[in-house]
């Protein structure tokens, strides 16, 4: 095997999470019936991971403002199908509507590869949700460019990681990464410039930001690019929720062996 193809496959491997560390074609007006919540504050149903069971619409749609360390802001949208990956999609739909991602920031820049995010700003919140997995949905789309993803640790064990492909990452395809949304329109072209010059390094202290969350972020990885909101956009953000069957149990999620990165 060429370094080249040793190199590709530690990167895919990396996109495993262990349990102890953890766009827009059509820019629809954002509304949302939940709180805005100050970048000291959260919602606090987000410490009860078990009680977040919303159904997700069919398709719905979630805005991401971002900002760089320069202060400058841009945007990009997702769009989610709940048809390809139900209980992702569901476990996506609930986080957003609780404010989850934002303040938090994009931790794992690869060019050519991924961007990853979903480590909570909030320790508390970190916490709570470290091992509060979903099952696995079967796999109907390929990791094309611009599709959203949750990241693994093996299987069953999606929490609150998620990544973004830069490109057609279809070797990803067999490893159980299912993805369940794609950024609308030119949104990677925000998605493209986000701060990648960290390259692993960030990546590889995971534990240490999700136990001092954007505290510590903001003390040792000062230019990652921070989500300002993610929100739900068009029907979906008025529309009354419904409960689905649960999808969450409790594991211990292992760690890769075969990479010297893991993801949260």
């Amino acid at each position: 095997m060429s370094l080249k193809s040793c190199a590709l496959a530690l990167a895919a491997l990396s996109l495993a999470i262990p349990a102890s560390a953890q766009t827009p074609a059509a820019k629809p007006k954002s509304s949302s019936s939940h709180t805005t919540h100050s970048a000291s504050t959260y919602d606090r149903a987000l410490l009860h991971p078990g009680e977040l069971r919303a159904k997700a619409p069919d398709t719905y749609q979630v805005k991401f403002v971002t900002e760089n360390r320069n202060n400058v802001k841009a945007e990009f949208t997702v769009t989610v199908t709940r048809a390809w990956s139900p209980l992702g999609a569901d476990r996506f739909y609930n986080l957003v509507r609780h404010h989850y991602f934002d303040n938090a920031r994009f931790f794992r820049v690869l060019p050519g590869f991924v961007a990853q995010f979903g480590l909570s700003a909030y320790p508390q919140v970190n916490a709570a949700w470290e091992k509060a997995t979903i099952k696995d949905d079967p796999r109907n789309q390929s990791n094309r460019r611009g599709t959203l993803v949750f990241a693994t640790a093996g299987p069953n064990t999606r929490t609150t990681q998620l990544f973004i492909n830069f490109k057609d990452n279809t070797s990803l395809d067999a490893q159980g990464f299912t993805p369940f949304g794609v950024v609308d329109g030119d949104g990677m072209n925000t998605v493209e410039m986000l701060y990648d010059q960290y390259g692993e390094t960030a990546g590889m202290d995971q534990e240490n930001i999700t136990k001092g969350g954007e505290k510590y972020i903001a003390a040792h990885w000062p230019k990652l690019d921070k989500i300002v909101s993610a929100t739900l956009v068009g029907t979906a953000a008025t529309a009354p929720a419904h409960h689905a069957t649960s999808s969450t149990h409790h594991t211990t999620a292992k760690p890769a062996t075969a990479s010297p990165i893991h993801n949260q």
